[in-house]
């Protein structure tokens, strides 16, 4: 079933692993992918969206198979009901389903050489006196054995294969966020539109979305912090309502059903240990202020492939040379990510009424340069006109 020993193993099947395990099958590397999920791209932690930008970014090509609707634009919501409306050219990008999409990526890596195996869990890792990793695997309830040289950690937020190789990467409780999301049919939806809908009421700490995915059908979700919300509710709780409250959405059929957590900050400063790299929501790769993480994984999975490849070519899989990870990282999107982080901290400190007020004096172009972490002093001054909002507006500087 397994060889007795590869160049790299790859533990999560998701954009991160198969970006990795691909980088490294393209150099001639032998790569193992294992994804302990009996299949890959379920169940998700995703509202499966993904922008034209972002595809770009991680170099993938548009495929009809997974997008199931073109988005044009966004239309977010202040708690008073004022709308801000972001409007593009063309189109700006899809909501795609992630089942179809993770699976054509699989199915790329595995055309280059990468061995890809779900429904195999890794056990154990213990690093060898030769300076290799044995790798214990429990496939579909049997027990298997192999080495690798380098493991590449893409086994989401929890991450034990970095715990097990003595990463720390322990997360604050307010870096994380609790999402639920249902699948929902027979509902009234903007078919071209994404919507986004903010308030401390209907979502602390969040936001509630409306991706649609066909003439009836989206995904309608939520992300909250607990430090944020009402103690005793869930992310499932305040979406019903949420939903409840929605002539266009409460009469609805429910598809699919999905909770679970996501990183939102905490970003990691080093991501590497011996014979290690971390990726994708294990090293906290996501947007920290919309949660958005595919490409993002992505692109932390492809760095962590050709810094691999290059460790092996020298023949040093140390943390201190795999440590060039964590730099290129940083200069290519960590920097950027911090500026959102940085963001979202202002943002989760505000009111209702003041976001109402934001709400009036920002424009859709404005929400999507912040989201990129991009024109904070223009927020920062808009802030400013409010004496109350000084002092946070100092905090964007």
């Amino acid at each position: 079933m397994f060889d007795s020993e590869y160049d790299v193993v790859v533990v999560g099947a998701g954009p991160a692993g198969v970006s990795a395990g691909k980088i490294c099958a393209e150099h001639d590397l032998s790569v193992l992918i294992l994804e302990k999920r009996q299949e890959i791209g379920s169940p998700k932690r995703c509202g499966e969206g993904l922008g034209k930008n972002s595809l770009e970014r991680m170099g993938v090509e548009f495929n009809s198979k997974w997008a199931t609707r073109e988005i044009i634009g966004a239309t977010c919501y202040a708690p008073n009901g004022k709308l801000v409306r972001i409007n593009y050219d063309g189109p700006e990008g899809w909501v795609i389903e992630r089942k179809v999409f993770d699976k054509e990526l699989a199915y790329q890596a595995s055309k280059v050489g990468a061995k890809i195996v779900a429904k195999a869990e890794v056990t154990e890792l213990v690093r060898a006196e030769d300076g290799k990793v044995n790798v214990s695997i429990n496939y579909a309830g049997s027990p298997y054995k192999t080495r690798a040289r380098i493991i590449i950690a893409c086994d989401g937020v929890e991450t034990k294969i970095s715990r097990m190789m003595g990463l720390n990467t322990t997360m604050k409780l307010n870096d994380i966020a609790q999402g639920a999301q249902l699948e929902m049919s027979n509902i009234k939806i903007d078919l071209d539109r994404i919507e986004l809908y903010f308030g401390n009421e209907i979502a602390p700490g969040g936001y509630v979305w409306i991706f649609p995915k066909g003439e009836d059908v989206a995904n309608v979700g939520i992300g909250i912090r607990h430090p944020y919300g009402k103690e005793g509710r869930s992310a499932m709780d305040y979406l019903m309502k949420f939903i409840e409250s929605r002539p266009e959405l409460k009469d609805g059929s429910i598809i699919e059903y999905n909770t679970g957590g996501v990183p939102v900050g905490g970003l990691l400063e080093n991501m590497v240990a011996d014979n290690l790299i971390a990726a994708g929501d294990a090293a906290h790769h996501t947007n920290p202020i919309h949660g958005g993480g595919i490409a993002e994984a992505y692109i932390g999975g492809k760095l962590a492939g050709e810094v691999a490849v290059d460790a092996l070519l020298n023949n040093d899989v140390s943390a201190k040379y795999l440590s060039r990870y964590n730099k290129m990282w940083w200069e290519l999107r960590g920097n950027k990510m911090k500026n959102v982080e940085k963001l979202r901290k202002v943002v989760e400190k505000l009111s209702d009424d003041e976001l109402n007020f934001l709400a009036g004096e920002l424009s859709g172009e404005d929400l999507v340069e912040f989201t990129r972490g991009s024109a904070l002093k223009r927020l920062a001054t808009v802030m400013m006109k409010r004496p109350g909002l000084i002092r946070l507006a100092k905090e964007l500087l």
